[in-house]
């Protein structure tokens, strides 16, 4: 179950003398969420205005059009007043898409000597009761492009099953696909070495693709473009005193517990949809506009993106605007999702700042009365080199407005562009060790160590905070969460926190490390790949590789997500009496 902070809601208002409509809603991309709803209600695209602005929250789940957003603008038409519709969390639970549920065989081929040969995968997706925008690619497409991850595997065999059930829909929630995927292989690996007795570092190790086979294509058709996998996971063990460990286990084993490891190297597709765009505008006040498609929901856009203007032009940061959430802007792109916000629209952005700069140069010409070739740019100034004339780039603009109000030039400063960026891989290795009280199935995450391959960083202190979420989300669906329906009549029965264990302060780790190791994209202008989805991706296989670790003689290698405490109890006495 999602569960965002904030529920879903709407207000909606209609304009008789225009016919237009408003919608104000929660969104992760007010165009994309417009567009839907105008081929739902057979409306001309100037009929419809939708506005979004603060999230509490989001995760996929708000990336699409629900039934009420249709709902609230009839009935706001039919009423001629403004509606407004808030869900409350009962009805967040039984009415938002929820993620994951799958069941998924797969069977690793080795050659004696532990090297990869091919993979085979058997995935069943439950849709729910209908069918999202986003369930089908999912489980199919999302799924089988991040096999064979950061493997050499030569030969793969992946069928997806899926299917309809009384559920409610499931569809995109933070990682959409890539947990699954990471999570069978690192699974597989782990059981792999458990039955060859080949150390499972050495056996990862061992098939690793090295960066010397970059740009590598794989199995399924992907083409990664970089990525250091084997230098990725040396630091993590190094972060994660792995060589200490043996050591760790011995003082829990002293106090009566149980103590295991679990590694979960991963890669994941990000990009997604690769159009988007960005828009720069002078509005006239000494300041620039910063159009966006991207929705932020909690990322940090209004600080990365203005920034990366400000930089590119030298210009101060605070004469940079940002503005997203307004369908009015016509700005083309695709929702928030799938870690693509940085890559895609700063890509965009860096393409809209190119392009603003080439026309400024050409404008600065015709008003400086120089050469195009002879006019150079440099901290938010136009001059033409060797000479003291100059032109500042806020004057020119005004200048360049009224230029192309009178036919001058062709058209002023104010530049919008749509950019195809392609998918970027980010990947890493994360390490969780836990603890277990076999009297009672009690499991604590006491130590956490994540090291991402992000590519370049823009900020350090959002990277770390997506990686912190991230874990938090992946370590209530490995321990906690599950969403339960009765069988008999189908109703869910976990509808509400009386009743669904979300992860609380408490289960996180205290011990919490990350630390970078960037291998710049060689997919976009700003060498990006991408964090919203790392920590989500990784954990799960991390946890449930750990618990497994802990739990003598294999009684705890089959274990389905979530662990809980009555499961893990059993696993610990089936040991004990083996």
């Amino acid at each position: 179950v999602v569960a965002s902070m904030e529920m879903r809601g709407a207000t909606a208002s209609h304009d008789a003398a225009s016919g237009r409509y408003t919608l104000r809603v929660g969104t992760q991309g007010a165009g994309p969420v417009r567009d839907a709803l105008l081929a739902i209600m057979n409306l001309d695209k100037d009929r419809l205005r939708v506005v979004t602005e603060d999230v509490g929250g989001a995760f996929g789940m708000k990336s699409g059009v629900y039934p009420e957003y249709a709902a609230l603008l009839v009935a706001a038409q039919r009423t001629g007043r403004t509606v407004h519709w808030m869900a409350s969390r009962s009805e967040a639970f039984s009415s938002d898409n929820q993620g994951r549920d799958s069941l998924t065989d797969a069977e690793l081929a080795l050659d004696e000597r532990g090297r990869f040969l091919a993979l085979r995968v058997r995935h069943a997706q439950n849709l729910g009761a209908y069918v999202t925008s986003a369930g089908i690619m999912l489980a199919t497409i999302n799924f089988g492009r991040c096999l064979p991850g950061v493997y050499r595997i030569p030969r793969i065999d992946v069928v997806t099953r899926c299917l309809y059930t009384n559920t409610m829909p499931t569809g995109a929630y933070r990682g959409a696909g890539r947990p699954e995927a990471n999570y069978l292989l690192e699974r597989l690996i782990d059981e792999a070495a458990r039955t060859t007795g080949i150390d499972r570092t050495t056996l990862r190790r061992r098939n690793f693709i090295p960066p010397s086979a970059m740009p590598c294509k794989t199995a399924v058709g992907n083409t990664y473009d970089s990525g250091d996998f084997p230098a990725v996971f040396a630091k993590a063990l190094a972060l994660a005193d792995y060589d200490g460990f043996r050591k760790r286990r011995l003082e829990a084993k002293a106090k009566g517990l149980l103590r295991g490891l679990g590694l979960s190297c991963f890669l994941e597709h990000s990009g997604g949809v690769p159009t988007e765009g960005a828009l720069l505008a002078f509005p006239g006040d000494g300041t620039i506009v910063l159009g966006l498609n991207v929705q932020s929901t909690g990322q940090g856009h209004a600080t990365v993106f203005p920034r990366l203007v400000a930089q590119r032009l030298g210009v101060p940061a605070d004469r940079i605007r940002h503005r997203h959430g307004d369908s009015d802007l016509e700005i083309k792109g695709f929702p928030s999702v799938a870690s693509r916000s940085t890559i895609t629209a700063g890509g965009a952005t860096v393409h809209a700042t190119e392009t603003m700069l080439r026309k400024g140069r050409a404008i600065a010409s015709h008003v400086l009365e120089a050469a195009e070739k002879d006019i150079a740019y440099r901290n938010g100034v136009f001059e033409v080199g060797g000479t003291d004339r100059r032109i500042g780039l806020f004057e020119l603009a005004e200048q360049a407005r009224a230029l192309a109000k009178s036919g001058a030039i062709a058209e002023d400063l104010d530049t919008k562009v749509a950019t195809d960026t392609p998918q970027a891989f980010p990947n890493g290795c994360h390490i969780a060790e836990v603890e277990i009280d076999p009297q009672t199935g009690t499991t604590r995450v006491v130590a956490y160590i994540a090291v991402d391959d992000c590519g370049n960083v823009l900020d350090p202190l959002l990277a770390e905070g997506q990686i912190h979420g991230g874990v938090a989300q992946g370590l209530g669906q490995a321990l906690l969460e599950n969403a339960v329906y009765d069988r008999i009549s189908g109703q869910i029965v976990t509808g509400s926190f009386m009743d669904y264990a979300m992860p609380r302060a408490h289960d996180m780790p205290a011990d919490l490390r990350e630390a970078m190791l960037p291998v710049p994209a060689a997919t976009n202008p700003l060498g990006v790949k991408g964090v919203g989805e790392a920590g989500t991706t990784a954990s799960i296989g991390a946890i449930m590789n750990a618990i497994a670790d802990a739990i003598p003689d294999g009684a705890a290698a089959h274990m389905d997500m979530p662990a809980t405490p009555e499961k893990i109890w059993r696993a610990c006495r089936k040991a004990q009496q083996s």
